[in-house]
């Protein structure tokens, strides 16, 4: 998940206004899983609500809140059961870009409430680690030199683009179910 721009369609991309609207948006642990979910394939709310246990008007919300942001698209509408049912895609490469000139322009406030909706579903993600399964884990607080901490950002950034572009729908066969958590950010001193 990235933060990327988020422009909503109603307020000019980076404004203060659409900013606030994304970052609201992803601030919240089921939306940041419903966003796993649509990496992988295009899902529609039903798909959604089966595969996170929640209600089909729970998953319909989220799906809605996260579509206002801009955070994801509709990718197809199909009939289903005399219904129309829309399928919702995340596209991780599209916000990559926009997100190296977009960062600066989100306040720091909602930042932070992103930053603690991704550690509460990191709990909740350990809860469910596979005892034995393969892992890497690593915890810094560091002073580097600028041309390091550049070239580290662009080789996590280039991972996390390579696990994304890689992610399948849930429970495809041949696939492993995995966790991938990264925060970089520069600290104040």
């Amino acid at each position: 998940m990235s933060l990327g721009d988020g422009s909503d369609g109603n307020h000019p991309a980076g404004t203060p206004q659409e900013s606030t609207i994304r970052l609201r948006a992803l601030a919240h642990p089921v939306r940041l899983r419903i966003l796993s979910l649509l990496t992988g394939a295009p899902l529609t709310a039903a798909e959604v609500a089966r595969e996170l246990d929640l209600t089909h008007a729970n998953a319909s919300y989220h799906l809605r809140q996260l579509l206002a942001a801009g955070a994801i698209v509709v990718t197809a509408q199909e009939r289903i059961r005399g219904g129309a049912a829309k399928r919702y895609r995340y596209d991780p490469d599209r916000d990559r870009d926009r997100e190296r000139d977009e960062r600066a322009k989100h306040d720091h406030q909602g930042q932070r409430v992103v930053y603690e909706a991704v550690s509460t579903e990191l709990r909740r993600r350990a809860e469910h680690r596979r005892a034995g399964g393969t892992g890497h884990l690593a915890d810094a607080e560091l002073w580097v030199d600028p041309e390091v901490w550049a070239e580290v950002r662009e080789q996590v950034a280039d991972a996390m683009v390579r696990l994304h572009r890689a992610a399948r729908a849930p429970r495809s066969p041949g696939t492993t179910h995995v966790n991938a958590t990264v925060a970089l950010f520069e600290m104040e001193d």
